[in-house]
């Protein structure tokens, strides 16, 4: 008789296919810059943790010594932000170098995934930059992260990133909120090859379902990810009031 997975192997097993904290066919990512909200959004029911720093400038690359420690704190994935700086994505030689230098660090320190963008001047993906990074980043999977609501065409961005080998991409769908910018994203979530993985996100829970209605998922088939930025508050993770706006979709 076949032995049945004790509950702590079943956890894991559930971490490791990246279903944790994914009730009802949701996935959690959580945005932390700190150890602390990372063990939170953890507890909370986080599935997976995009770790930056520079929560008000749209996150920036973390620390490799919070990288290393939110590691051995937590077992559900950990994405890290790859950014050297806020403002815009277009990034000079020397910043390039930095980026280069951060994704191989990150790779080093046991990160899960990594998150990055580069446009160029008139607002298209930066072909030949971003696909040297996702070289880099080889093994690991790799998310294009909001520089995408700065493009030009973005169902042209999309098929260019598919091409790249992205993954994923946080959108707000052009907008300043992703219910705001539903009506491209639902346009986007129906361009292939991402229907099947499409991940529908808003900046609060109760909007969620209602959210996914109108985009007709269907939450038992489809793995959703509600996607949150956070700050640390008397010991718990809490939406920040100030990033409100600053909530995505991950495509």
């Amino acid at each position: 008789m076949k032995r049945q997975g004790t509950s702590l192997e079943r956890k894991l097993a559930r971490i490791q296919s990246g279903t944790a904290g994914a009730p009802n066919g949701f996935l959690m990512e959580v945005c932390v810059d700190s150890v602390e909200s990372a063990v939170n959004a953890e507890r909370g029911g986080a599935g997976r943790i995009e770790l930056c720093s520079g929560l008000l400038e749209g996150g920036t690359t973390p620390s490799m010594g919070v990288l290393q420690v939110v590691k051995q704190s937590v077992q559900i994935p950990v994405f890290v932000m790859i950014r050297p700086r806020g403002g815009d994505f277009l990034y000079s030689d020397r910043e390039i170098e930095v980026m280069k230098a951060d994704i191989q660090l990150a790779k080093l320190y046991g990160a899960d995934g990594l998150v990055f963008g580069a446009l160029t001047e008139d607002g298209y993906i930066d072909k030949e930059l971003c696909m040297s990074l996702v070289a880099l980043c080889r093994p690991l999977p790799v998310t294009f992260h909001r520089a995408f609501d700065m493009v030009h065409d973005p169902m042209a961005a999309l098929e260019t990133l598919v091409t790249l080998g992205f993954e994923r991409v946080l959108t707000s769908g052009c907008d300043s909120s992703a219910l705001e910018g539903l009506p491209l994203i639902k346009r986007l979530i129906d361009q292939p090859p991402f229907g099947k993985n499409s991940h529908a996100g808003s900046w609060h829970s109760g909007a969620v379902q209602d959210f996914g209605c109108k985009l007709n998922l269907k939450f038992q088939s489809y793995p959703s990810c509600l996607c949150v930025r956070s700050v640390e508050t008397e010991g718990s993770t809490v939406l920040n009031p100030l990033l409100k706006d600053s909530f995505y979709c991950i495509l």
